[in-house]
């Protein structure tokens, strides 16, 4: 075995941490294209009793930030680096590519590879290094061609899902089919719905361990991302609601239980709303886009069911007690393609070759970011932000339910497990390839209220949508957008208000900082060749 060398991370480690018996299990689980307000505990109207009830065990946080996009939120997480130092500051690999193609996510510079590169390691590389199982059901989207860029050759002891970045709940195949450990698999057999399967994989690789070892598992699923798929009785569930109340009011709805449940400020204003108001839309244009609601909000509903089905199987088996469980969203909901109404055909909704791309559209996906402004891509408050439950009852118990409001983000998730399992984060690893310093911190104190800030400045960049936060302080430079913005994001986390022409010098201050950032981390807000 080649030699690594290792630091630890971070002098906050405990020394319970550090013995073999008391190591916590850890889960983390992603959901992918879901909105900030979607989830009950949230603010939601959506049913999701057992991630409520995860939430009221432990800690939520209020603003916590994803890179807005799948592929680098996922190598960020991963990595606890900016997903450019990662490889992925653009996207992973196509699924569709031939094998001796050149990725159009390849830009042939270090930030931009489409796959994870060897100057990182992965959580999973450095919790089997400290002595813990790995584990990992659901979506990877960090490189696919090429078993060295797979789970397996990335510290996971056992895989089952999908490669690319999204398929067929139904019926995944192709260059979007399953993958079980080094194996690509036939198209399933009916009836089979990806975010069981998930689950059901995660259950039987946790159940299938045997000795003392703790474990980690990372179950990501690929729900609620297009296309629009979900059981039908699950979808009845949630067709009234949709038709009868329409857009603004599930909106102003969900504004009104953030303000209650401590969120955001009762006089928080909305962001500017992009389209139509519900009474403007004919009656058959109604009927099509509250069922694509209906569909999409079954597809969280039965992530959380199958978070359910997880959790009791950790209870009854007595791991639940000590096992650190961490839920997030990638990035904020998705408006692709950008349609108001919604993208693809209705009758495209529950087709299991999955032709076309039906999803739900713009409008429902600034609802699902309420009250924040755009959405999944940009770099404004709807496509970074993200909702963050952290509950371990052996080291939270105290914390039932309570809010966290020190901004963290996705860089922070690898330091947090590292500190809490006692882990060591490597300075060189693969063949002795050194590793990129962490640039996370951990969260473990800002939940423990021993801290009220974990970062001096904050950073984001994908597809030339540019951002930084310091303190109250966010400049933004949108892709469509020729001039920096300037907001108070304590004040107008909505980003109503640009202060650039007040405060141009904080504006001047952030913008530095920005591009100070972007050269030393290999960041190309456009390709190098367009």
């Amino acid at each position: 075995m080649v030699k690594k060398n290792f630091l630890m991370t971070a002098p906050l480690l405990m020394a319970s941490f550090c013995s073999a018996q008391e190591k916590p299990n850890v889960v983390l689980i992603m959901v992918d294209d879901m909105g900030y307000s979607d989830i009950g505990c949230y603010g939601g109207e959506i049913l999701t009793p057992n991630i409520d009830a995860l939430a009221s065990k432990g800690v939520r946080f209020t603003q916590f930030y994803n890179t807005s996009r799948s592929c680098p939120a996922r190598a960020s997480l991963m990595t606890g680096l900016y997903q450019h130092q990662a490889g992925i500051g653009q996207m992973s690999e196509d699924p569709f590519k031939q094998e001796n193609q050149k990725s159009p996510n390849d830009w042939g510079v270090p930030g931009y590879k489409g796959f994870l590169n060897r100057n990182c390691v992965t959580i999973a590389e450095v919790l089997k290094e400290g002595g813990y199982h790995t584990y990992m059901a659901g979506k990877w989207h960090l490189g696919m061609h090429g078993e060295e860029k797979w789970p397996l050759q990335r510290g996971f002891e056992r895989f089952y899902g999908i490669l690319a970045g999204a398929c067929s709940y139904l019926r995944p195949s192709g260059g979007r089919g399953l993958t079980l450990d080094n194996t690509k698999l036939p198209e399933p057999e009916a009836p089979y719905y990806t975010t069981d399967a998930f689950t059901d994989y995660a259950i039987r690789f946790v159940d299938e361990h045997k000795d003392d070892k703790p474990f980690f598992l990372y179950l990501a699923f690929n729900a609620p991302h297009w296309p629009l798929q979900a059981k039908e009785e699950d979808i009845q569930k949630f067709t009234k609601i949709y038709r009868e109340k329409g857009w603004n009011e599930i909106r102003e709805a969900r504004r009104k239980r953030m303000a209650k449940l401590g969120i955001i400020d009762s006089n928080t204003e909305f962001a500017e709303w992009e389209n139509r108001n519900w009474d403007e839309l004919t009656e058959k244009e109604k009927d099509e886009v509250a069922y694509r609601m209906a569909v999409y909000a079954a597809q969280v509903h039965c992530v959380d069911y199958n978070v359910g089905k997880l959790l009791d199987y950790l209870k009854k088996n007595h791991k639940l007690d000590n096992t650190l469980v961490m839920f997030l969203s990638d990035n904020g909901a998705c408006a692709e393609p950008y349609a108001e109404l919604g993208g693809g055909k209705v009758s495209e909704i529950n087709d299991p070759s999955h032709s076309g791309m039906p999803s739900y559209g713009r409008a429902w996906a600034q609802v699902s970011n309420t009250p924040f402004r755009k959405y999944k891509c940009r770099s404004y408050e709807g496509g970074i932000s993200t909702p963050l439950i952290v509950s371990w009852k052996n080291n939270l118990n105290n914390k039932k339910g309570e809010w966290c409001r020190v901004p963290g983000y996705l860089p922070d998730i690898m330091p947090t497990i590292l500190e809490a399992t006692g882990a060591a984060y490597p300075e060189t690893y693969h063949g002795g390839n050194k590793i990129h310093p962490l640039v996370g911190s951990s969260l473990l104190p800002a939940i423990h209220k021993k801290t009220d800030s974990l970062h001096e400045y904050m950073y984001w960049e994908h597809q030339n949508n540019r951002a930084i936060r310091w303190g109250n302080w966010k400049a933004i430079r949108d892709e469509k957008g020729k001039e920096w913005e300037l907001y108070d994001v304590v004040k107008d986390r909505t980003e109503r208000n640009n202060l650039a022409e007040q405060h141009p010098e904080v504006l001047t201050k952030l913008v530095t900082e920005w591009e100070k950032w972007a050269n030393a981390n290999f960041v190309l807000p456009k390709h190098p060749k367009k």
